[in-house]
């Protein structure tokens, strides 16, 4: 698409001027009490923006312009006046933005984007779940043909990012009420700029060594293009790559190769003038930071120098600070021993882990040692115990120890075929075999006391208090019977007779 003969007579009264800058105004501090806002998406500017616009000439209802520096933490307001030169209006502090500078590359990456959006009418979003947004329209026709990726990355209130640019309520509803008039005054598209940091030669010079200074050559474009013409460039996309304020016959294809292009000549005059001030201040920059490299901060270290700024509010409320306040500049020694001291720790992190396994595994060595030890202590008592119980004549035959709740009965073999006639004998209890003592007792006892005895055992009736004991059988006196236990009972098996013996009784 042409340029306007229009934007080249404007082109050409910049250069003339000497691209100079009008004075901009940079109030940020928005007069909005946001619980005296009844309705969000229909508030009104308040007297004092609308004086200040009458007093720099723009009108309520004229075009709008955004640009972003994440670097700062700032978001820039722009309108155009009468003369339609853009004019600065609100230079609104970001309470919060994710990532690190550089652009968004994929879903996810948290990193908020960077670039040329145009944003319409269908971008406003009334119904965000963060107070209001505008949808910044990622991933752009530049964002697309570089296969980047992404969705629902906004301008929105509640100060809380992931990937978006988040401002306070009080300030989204003043951007949002300016977008509605500009939309309402008939502009079909408003430009949106996101830069990392103001491209200046110092602060090009101090970015130089980050891996996306090629990138941001490219945008640098079309902000030189803004700082000479004060107004949006006109934007297109070829060969993968941002084109700005370019004519040509033919249409541009984002992925295909660059037509045939030429820059109106008024602007071509302004940039050389432009670019040869700006290369001076770039060598005078790179001798500044000569042997210096800038360390850009973490978003966690953004948000440590204004962690403060939390207390009293909702966790949700997550400002982030900027990266100058906690960015550093460092030269090649200090970057060497800073990288020694990161070094150090991650080795003694790694000896430690090391150190943590080796103990555990002496410890598992230990506990098994222990373990068997204590199973040979237990081993040599149980044969102690054992040797002890046999030097008392304990234990030496096949008998169960002393137990009162144990009955021990002897299996009756089965009777065989020929003996189907012969009465069943009734199991006999085995008299208990006398301990040691006990057959010392019996040797002293007088003659009167073994007749008694033998009295006794003729008579098969006698009982016991609550046990009876039946006179053994023939060689019974052998049987491995327990000791003295009224409660234990052992039945002893009797002899079998022979077949040619069942005559007798």
């Amino acid at each position: 698409m042409r340029l306007t003969v229009l934007a080249a007579v404007s082109l050409l009264a910049v250069a003339a001027s000497g691209c100079t800058n009008e004075t901009l105004d940079t109030f940020d501090k928005v007069d909005v009490d946001i619980t005296k806002v009844s309705s969000k998406t229909n508030y009104q500017l308040s007297s004092a923006v609308l004086g200040k616009l009458s007093s720099m000439g723009i009108d309520r209802s004229s075009p709008m312009l955004l640009r972003i520096f994440k670097e700062e933490g700032r978001l820039e307001l722009w309108k155009a006046d009468r003369a339609n030169r853009f004019k600065l209006v609100r230079n609104y502090k970001i309470c919060a933005w994710s990532g690190k500078l550089g652009p968004k590359m994929k879903e996810g990456d948290r990193q908020a984007p960077e670039g040329f959006y145009p944003l319409s009418k269908a971008n406003m979003n009334p119904n965000s779940s963060y107070y209001l947004a505008i949808n910044t329209g990622y991933p752009n026709t530049y964002d697309r043909a570089n296969k980047a990726s992404g969705t629902h990355l906004m301008i929105h209130g509640a100060c809380s990012s992931s990937g978006c640019y988040s401002m306070t309520d009080e300030q989204m509803v003043e951007i949002f009420a300016f977008a509605r008039d500009a939309f309402g005054g008939g502009q079909s598209t408003i430009q949106l700029q996101a830069f990392p940091f103001r491209m200046t030669a110092e602060n090009m010079a101090r970015h130089r060594d980050n891996p996306n200074i090629q990138f941001w050559k490219m945008l640098k474009v079309g902000y030189d293009h803004f700082e000479l013409t004060k107004r949006p460039p006109e934007v297109n996309v070829c060969e993968k790559k941002y084109v700005f304020n370019q004519q040509s016959d033919k249409p541009f294809s984002p992925t295909g190769a660059c037509p045939a292009t030429t820059t109106p000549a008024a602007l071509e005059v302004a940039l050389g003038s432009y670019n040869k001030t700006y290369a001076a201040a770039y060598a005078t920059a790179m001798q500044k930071y000569n042997g210096t490299v800038w360390v850009e901060p973490s978003e966690a270290q953004r948000k440590a120098i204004v962690a403060d700024q939390r207390k009293g509010r909702e966790l949700a409320y997550a400002p982030t600070g900027n990266s100058l306040d906690a960015g550093k500049l460092m030269t090649a020694r200090e970057i060497a021993e800073q990288k020694r001291k990161a070094e150090e720790a991650e080795r003694r992190k790694v000896e430690a882990a090391e150190r943590a396994v080796r103990e555990a595994e002496e410890a598992k060595l230990a506990a098994e040692k222990k373990k068997v030890e204590e199973a040979e202590a237990f081993a040599a008592d149980v044969a102690a115990e054992k040797a002890a119980k046999q030097a008392q004549g304990k234990g030496a035959l096949p008998v169960p120890e002393e137990n009162p709740g144990v009955a021990v009965v002897e299996k009756k073999e089965p009777k065989p075929f020929w003996k189907l006639w012969a009465k069943d004998d009734e199991p006999r209890k085995a008299e208990p075999v006398p301990t040691v003592t006990q057959q010392t007792q019996q040797q002293v006892t007088t003659e009167t006391g073994e007749q008694a005895t033998r009295k006794e055992a003729r008579n098969p009736a006698t009982e016991t208090a609550g046990q009876r004991v039946e006179t053994p059988a023939e060689g019974a006196g052998a049987l491995p019977v327990p000791g003295d236990n009224a409660n234990v009972e052992v039945v002893e098996k009797k002899a079998e007779k022979p077949f040619w013996k069942f005559w007798q009784k």
